[in-house]
């Protein structure tokens, strides 16, 4: 009883290490992410630091980060 409910788990776990096997004698052959994803990468993050630098500084966006030194209390009235 116990070797029939073992079977389909020894042959799956046989041909799941084939197939790992099978697939580690072929040659890895270099994808488009292999030959460029470092540089497209690379690219996108100066074109994205680049813009925000130029929106930072030359755009004239008053970005209000800081409340001190431009809110003044009002003075309290007495009813």
């Amino acid at each position: 009883h116990f070797k029939v409910a073992c079977q389909p788990n020894i042959i799956k776990s046989r041909g799941t290490q084939w197939i790992a096997a099978r697939q580690s004698h072929h040659k890895h052959v270099p994808d488009f992410h292999d030959k460029y994803g470092n540089i497209i990468l690379l690219g996108g993050s100066l074109f994205c630091v680049s813009i925000w630098g130029y929106v930072v500084t030359q755009t004239g966006i008053e970005w209000n980060l800081s409340p001190v030194g431009r809110v003044t209390p009002k003075e309290w009235r007495e009813k």
